[in-house]
């Protein structure tokens, strides 16, 4: 594959609460007018536009002026994962502390004593029907509003570590863990394979407009369209991305500890060797995302980073407006 640089740097619950959920007030805000410093793993924008960021420093709100950590002196645990349910409400996600939920108001604390699988906490997911899905170091865990129930390896997984959670748009549930992918319909869980080949060490899984199903992992990036799997790239795949023009985005290792942000053309996707574009370089990058106005936020271990096709923004000294 041909790569080109395109951005020139280097980087050198309404809810019905859990029965047992201890209820904190809301900490005092700590609001700052540049970005964090240390790693962002998961890129959110709300329904107001606000953007949202799970970082080693707290959840972090940016709206488009300031940066505020609404976590301030709640944890000091890394915030992993996050999600916007329906109704308006957050879940925050931290590497063992559980999760947090909130109204915007208060916190609720949720753990493993309210019926959560595991304190780590990879990813957090809602459902079409509404249920908030939680991929933990100890399983998946279901949560309907009422009650929680876990699924591990004795229910059919083949290891208890979940990293990314899907539901297509047939229904179906995708589970990318350590071990392998698999499928769940509502009752059992199904091993994914195909002719031979099955794909374990999953990070990330993505549906795309045309309903294909993107696989990026420790093996590589795989997509499965219409019963034919095809891999572009034998480099550990950490994200993947689709854009609003249906390029598909990735984070791929490209050397042990060096990692790089690339964009696969939508009009040569069908090719043998589509055409990619490194976007930028990094020790580490994490979450990513494409805000309303087009623009892509991406996370490293040094903070956040904001990229409008020809320019990079960083954070970590000044704020750029809207």
């Amino acid at each position: 594959m041909k790569y080109a640089p395109v951005c020139a740097f280097l980087l050198v619950f309404v809810c019905t609460p859990c029965k047992g959920q201890n209820k904190i007030d809301l900490p005092k805000d700590t609001i700052k007018y540049h970005g964090p410093t240390t790693s962002v793993r998961t890129i959110k924008q709300d329904r107001k536009g606000n953007i949202w960021l799970a970082s080693n420093e707290g959840i972090i709100r940016y709206d488009g002026k300031s940066f505020t950590n609404i976590t301030t002196n709640l944890s000091s645990d890394r915030f992993f994962s996050m999600v916007e349910d329906r109704n308006g409400n957050f879940w925050f996600g931290t590497y063992g502390s559980g999760v947090y939920y909130y109204d915007g108001k208060s916190f609720q604390h949720v753990t493993t004593e309210q019926g959560l699988a595991n304190n780590q906490v990879s990813t957090i997911y809602e459902d079409k029907a509404g249920t908030i899905w939680f991929g933990t170091n100890g399983g998946v865990s279901r949560y309907d509003g009422k009650s929680f129930r876990n699924f591990t390896i004795e229910g059919g997984l083949s290891t208890n570590d979940v990293n990314a959670i899907l539901e297509d748009k047939t229904g179906k549930l995708w589970f990318g863990t350590r071990g392998y992918t698999y499928v769940y319909d509502g009752k059992t869980f199904s091993f994914f394979s195909h002719k031979g080949t099955s794909f374990g060490d999953i990070w990330s899984i993505i549906e795309d407009r045309k309903g294909t199903i993107w696989l990026g992992g420790g093996n590589g990036l795989w997509r499965f369209d219409s019963g034919t799997i095809t891999q572009f790239t034998q480099n550990p795949i950490l994200r993947v991305f689709e854009d609003k023009k249906g390029n598909i985005w990735t984070i791929s290792q490209i050397a042990p500890g060096r990692f790089g942000l690339f964009r696969y053309d939508e009009k040569s996707l069908s090719d043998k060797k589509p055409a990619v574009t490194e976007i930028a370089q990094s020790l580490n990058l994490f979450g990513i995302l494409q805000a309303t106005d087009g623009r892509i936020w991406f996370g490293a271990y040094d903070g956040v980073y904001r990229c409008d096709g020809t320019t990079i923004t960083n954070f970590k000294k000044k704020v750029d407006q809207k």
